[in-house]
């Protein structure tokens, strides 16, 4: 099926299923602890093997030697595979360093060898035998001195976030020196980790020349193409299985050391290999969102016009790598004639960076709402004032495209009624409650919207629904939503649906990434029971066109069948694109309100609520949308008080690569959030009239955090992650007397 004009009236739009706050169909497995994630697929394999993956003490170098000799003669030992004995091996296409490393080392704790032992324990304790002698090299590990020549550079985050190496509109320069209030100030964001809560594991068993890997993974095609280009096998002899995945917020997009040394491991050994990278090597090993420094430049006419604005984002990757597009959303999101954004691309030996949840958007709205919030204290003006007097319905740089759908302002206001802003003091450190400093803060929250081709199979037998798609459920809510899009197209009620995901035997679909898999997905199942409709009008004897699906009858013309007379039929289709998102801007708004507490003597930081209002199309189930949006908005107070790879400059890796060391938000730190949708359907993005939320969440809400600090305290912190020695020593003297 193809998407090119705007969707009119469907039966999607009757919203008997689709649309209503509905449990996850998945969560009685999962809280019985019988959904089978990667690890723990005991029904695939019988008497696995278990392998140890042996991640490189250095980042940058070669191995001189390595000694497997005690390794190999300890109890339990059944092969090691290393460069020397894996045979030929290629790179996939989205893979910055190779999967396995040696003789030449590309970064810290890339993978040189795995040991397949009966048990875990043998495993590890062998592998701890292997001595490795190596070569260390010089390396660059420091991003600030990295920058000072790095050149620009262009890119795409692949979740949407595509930029220029530099972009200008207008005269940015002369309008600058011209305006009569000014901005000029440095942020900085720091590398982070997934820190999901499944490692990345994957079982892998060969049967002659084909490969099964049951595995965890966001992206079942694409972990079927570039495992094929690492193994240099056929893609036909591979399947890739993952029906379940524990978590992932970008780290499972891509194919990663787990799968290549379990698929490696198994064919050394002649028996199936289980693998689970350990948690240090999770941090180091495979991916995470690299760090920015961002130079904000606002201009602005007295009366809080913005005239001129400039984004600059600077981050580091492997050689072959690519930006953090951290400037991408700031071409979008306010008013000015006169904008220029820019983007440098430091060459580091440190761990590979790529998409973390909402690439670009997440740390690049990081610095540029708390650049809004400052801008709108020189001016004297209230914040969302500010953000609401520069709001633009057509692409700044693009007058003649409008956007499909922008609702910010609407979005803002809404907010800050909901909140309370009206109570918020415009003067910093005003406001106290005991020895608590008290603020509130706001930030815009802005996503692109992508749509992305996505395919389905529906069979209909005895009444009964079954949708097949190797689209993905990382604790999203797949299951339930493309559940609810089949019993709504087929008038079926959501208990007579079954729903098979992630297998790569199935048609591929848009996979699970960048917000575009919830409205992809069900358009691809639309797509295909659009087609199964037609079958059984046909097999009926109905005039399709006229045909209603409702309550499990098949009806038209004042004639009524059984849905179950139709047999067993199946078909089978895709959701394709035109140009819609082209001529009009998709996008997705929001805004994030938080209240923050500093404690005047020890500067401690708590987040008291927080509030988003999201306008995002179609809420195709507002339950799970709500859980991602909480989800978010968690990810971004971690963001904004406590989350750091911290990286030792002299050897090159992250130091705290575990969860005791690298800290992430718990259940004492997130206080009373509130979700609101606004009613909104966007009939240019898709049959389903939906788009992307989950990301939505996270894009604004650090800034949010900042902010509220700030007004908390009146001290401004601009190098995340805001934590109490930053701002100690400044607080207000009135505070610790």
């Amino acid at each position: 099926m193809k998407f090119d004009t705007p969707a009119g009236t469907n039966p999607i739009d009757r919203l008997t299923v689709v649309g209503k706050p509905t449990d996850r169909i998945d969560g009685p497995k999962k809280t019985t602890g019988t959904a089978p994630y990667a690890y723990e697929r005991h029904d695939v394999a019988a008497n696995p093997a278990y392998g140890y993956v042996l991640g490189a003490g250095i980042a940058k170098g070669r191995i001189a030697s390595m000694d497997l000799a005690a390794a190999r003669a300890a109890p339990g030992v059944l092969a090691i595979v290393t460069h020397e004995n894996a045979g030929k091996l290629g790179k996939g296409d989205m893979n910055t360093a190779r999967l396995l490393g040696g003789p030449a080392i590309d970064h810290y704790h890339q993978a040189i060898a795995i040991v397949v032992a009966d048990t875990f324990e043998q495993a590890r304790h062998a592998a701890g035998l292997i001595r490795v002698d190596y070569a260390r090299a010089k390396g660059r590990f420091d991003l600030d001195e990295q920058l000072r020549a790095a050149p620009l550079k262009g890119d795409s985050s692949g979740e949407g976030s595509a930029a220029p190496p530099i972009e200008r509109v207008g005269d940015f320069d002369r309008a600058f020196a011209a305006a009569p209030v000014t901005l000029d100030q440095r942020y900085t964001t720091p590398d982070h980790s997934h820190a999901m809560m499944e490692p990345h594991a994957t079982i892998a068993a060969w049967e002659g020349d084909k490969l099964t890997v049951w595995t965890s993974n966001q992206m079942i095609a694409w972990a079927v193409g570039d495992l094929a280009k690492t193994l240099l096998i056929p893609k036909e002899n591979i399947r890739v299985d993952s029906p379940f995945v524990g978590g992932g917020f970008g780290g499972k997009l891509f194919l990663r050391a787990d799968v290549v040394m379990a698929a490696l491991a198994a064919r050394e050994a002649k028996r199936a290999v289980k693998v689970a990278l350990q948690r240090p090597l999770i941090a180091n090993n495979t991916t995470h969102r690299p760090a920015t420094a961002q130079r904000i430049r606002l201009g602005c006419a007295k009366d809080g016009t913005i005239t001129a604005i400039a984004h600059e984002s600077g981050s580091g990757d492997l050689p072959g790598g690519g930006p953090e597009t951290a400037t991408s959303q700031t071409k979008l999101l306010y008013a000015g004639a006169n904008r220029l954004t820019a983007m440098r691309l430091a060459v580091l030996d440190l761990p590979e960076g790529n998409a973390m949840r909402a690439p670009g958007e997440a740390p690049g709205m990081m610095a540029l709402e708390m650049a809004i919030d400052e801008m709108a204290e020189k001016l004297g003006m209230d914040p969302v004032a500010f953000r609401v007097k520069n709001d633009t319905q057509v692409d700044p740089a693009k007058p003649e495209r409008r956007f499909s759908q922008r609702r910010l302002v609407e979005c803002l206001e809404r907010g800050a009624r909901e909140f309370g802003w009206d109570r918020r003091s415009a003067t910093p450190a005003r406001v106290r409650d005991g020895q608590w400093l008290v603020g509130l803060g706001v930030a815009a929250a802005f996503r692109n919207n992508i749509n992305m081709k996505s395919a389905a199979r529906v069979r209909v037998s005895g009444g009964r629904v079954t949708v097949e798609t190797d689209m993905t459920d990382i604790g999203t809510g797949s299951y339930t939503i493309i559940a609810q899009t089949a019993a709504e197209m087929l008038g079926v009620p959501l208990s007579a649906v079954d729903v098979r995901l992630g297998d790569s035997t199935f048609p591929v679909s848009s996979g699970s990434g960048g917000q575009w898999g919830a409205n992809s997905a069900t358009a691809g199942v639309y797509a295909a029971c659009a087609k199964l409709r037609e079958a059984v009008a046909a097999k009926l004897g109905f005039n399709s066109a006229d045909v209603t699906f409702a309550d499990g009858q098949v009806s038209a013309g004042g004639r009524q069948v059984p849905l179950a007379q139709a047999g067993d039929l199946s078909a089978e289709d895709a959701m394709e694109y035109g140009d819609l998102a082209k001529k009009e801007q998709q996008s997705t708004f929001g805004a994030h309100f938080v209240e923050a507490r500093v404690h005047a003597l020890t500067g401690e930081i708590r987040v008291e609520r927080m509030l988003a209002v999201c306008a995002a199309g179609r809420i195709l189930n507002p339950k799970s949308a709500r859980s991602q949006v909480i989800g978010a908005m968690t990810m971004g107070v971690g963001a904004a008080l406590m989350e750091e790879l911290a990286v030792d400059k002299r050897f090159g890796f992250f130091v705290n690569h575990d969860l005791a060391s690298y800290e992430v938000p718990v259940h004492a730190d997130i206080p009373y959030q509130q979700v609101i949708f606004l009613d909104e359907v966007d009939p240019t993005t898709s049959p389903m009239k939906a788009k992307g939320v989950g990301e939505l969440g996270i894009c604004g809400v650090g800034a949010a955090v900042a902010n509220a600090i700030y007004n908390a305290t009146g001290v401004r912190v601009r190098d995340y992650p805001i934590t109490l020695e930053k701002h100690l020593e400044k607080l207000p003297a009135t505070a610790m007397a």
